[in-house]
């Protein structure tokens, strides 16, 4: 009963949706994703946008693809997330 209720916790992790916007390195992509929030005097809502590191194990992801992101272990100095699943990929113009 002990191991059920570990198990139920630990793979309780955030998940995120967001764009790739940069190709950072060898197996690195750094995801931002945007979100609303109401300002706390006016209450109108603004946009905020976060960025993050991301692991991408098999460098599959292109700038402007669409991905969700999990939270994992430390990776590195920065990277705290990885790739789950690449929900869109960005379109490409042909040459």
């Amino acid at each position: 009963m002990a191991e059920e209720a570990s198990n139920s916790t630990r793979n309780k992790r955030k998940d995120l949706t967001g764009v790739v916007t940069s190709r950072s390195g060898d197996k690195s992509v750094k995801v931002t994703f945007f979100y609303k929030i109401a300002h706390p005097a006016y209450r109108k809502e603004v946009k905020r946008k976060t960025v993050v590191h991301v692991h991408d194990e098999k460098n599959e992801c292109g700038v402007g693809d669409k991905v969700e992101i999990m939270e994992t272990r430390p990776l590195s100095k920065l990277k705290r997330w990885r790739i789950v699943r690449i929900l869109e990929k960005a379109p490409t113009v042909g040459v």
